[in-house]
């Protein structure tokens, strides 16, 4: 059923373009709406039957990976901290009829990723399911809000527990049975934030850009071993991300953002770490055309850059303080 929303989709907008405009455009419309379906049919392809696990999938877009992958056939491993939710995640992809498709119940792995000292039990319990794993995606964090002037260094140390050392230490828990194997891909869901910094973002950022490196490292590192490494770098997502943020007394922040709300489907960013998994994609940046902008002036006109951000926190601190 999913397959057939898909692809209906597309054929009633070609049928509507085909009204407006001639024959050729309507053909190459076609062709490229054709070739986007091929292109979802082999992604999936490409993770069927493979061991797949990914934590902070009971919610947002760790939930939606968990969907689609789970259609596409692989053997999931779900990872999170509250077991019952994610048996609700279970009870659902089990509940979904998946046509032809072979799919398989997931496992589940419950752990807390910012205490590093359970992590390499929960890798031990991880390829206790299936004996290894095929794809890792590290996609569990959390995100910040706040000044930095009134920001403990407890807060800045938790963020980075969580969005840093946790998939760094389940990475290098793991990465020894896919040296062993000589197969295995890392995913890590990084941020545009891991690229550029932005005011009031302090600790998230500083998480994101040493993720960044970390796996930057890592891909040359084992590429001698045949293990690929993913760094996805998405925008704005469209999920509870800021409402469940910290701020700067520890507290949660408790508010949906415009840009927030304004976001990326997560459906589509889970479809972006499909393809980058088929594809063998190494670094992947989801965002719009101003945070790309960004990226490259940083690079190559900094002083522009900083003057901009600078601008950008007067305006916020003006904003709060009203």
């Amino acid at each position: 059923m999913t397959l057939y929303l898909q692809m209906i989709k597309p054929i009633c907008l070609f049928r509507v373009l085909s009204l407006c405009v001639g024959p050729v455009a309507v053909g190459t419309v076609g062709l490229l709406i054709l070739l986007k379906v091929v292109q979802r049919l082999r992604d999936k392809q490409n993770v069927q039957d493979k061991v797949v696990v990914i934590t902070g999938a009971s919610s947002g877009l760790g939930k939606e990976c968990a969907r689609l992958f789970h259609a596409a056939g692989a053997r999931l491993i779900l990872c999170g901290r509250d077991q019952k939710r994610l048996q609700e995640v279970v009870d659902e992809l089990t509940a979904i009829p998946c046509g032809k498709m072979q799919t398989y119940a997931p496992c589940t792995v419950t752990f807390d990723l910012s205490n590093t000292a359970l992590v390499a039990r929960a890798a031990e319990d991880i390829l206790k399911c299936h004996g290894h794993v095929d794809v890792l995606i590290n996609n569990a964090g959390i995100s910040y809000r706040g000044n930095i002037l009134d920001t403990h260094v407890s807060v800045q140390r938790d963020v980075m527990e969580t969005n840093y050392f946790g998939p760094v230490a389940l990475t290098q828990a793991i990465l020894p049975s896919m040296v062993d194997r000589r197969s295995g891909h890392i995913v890590v869901i990084s941020s545009v934030q891991g690229k550029i910094s932005i005011p009031y973002r302090s600790a998230y950022a500083a998480s994101k850009h040493a993720t960044q490196a970390y796996f930057d490292c890592l891909r040359a590192e084992v590429d001698r071993f045949g293990l690929q490494v993913s760094v996805i770098s998405p925008g704005y997502i469209r999920t509870n991300l800021s409402i469940n943020a910290v701020t700067g007394d520890g507290s949660k922040y408790g508010v949906m953002d415009k840009t927030t709300a304004q976001g990326r489907d997560p459906v589509d960013i889970a479809h972006a770490i499909l393809k980058a998994v088929g594809h063998r994609q190494k670094d992947v940046v989801l965002a719009g055309p101003l945070p790309t902008l960004a990226i490259y002036l940083r690079a190559l006109w900094p002083t522009l850059f900083f003057k901009l951000m600078a601008s950008r926190a007067k305006k916020e601190h003006k904003f709060k303080e009203e």
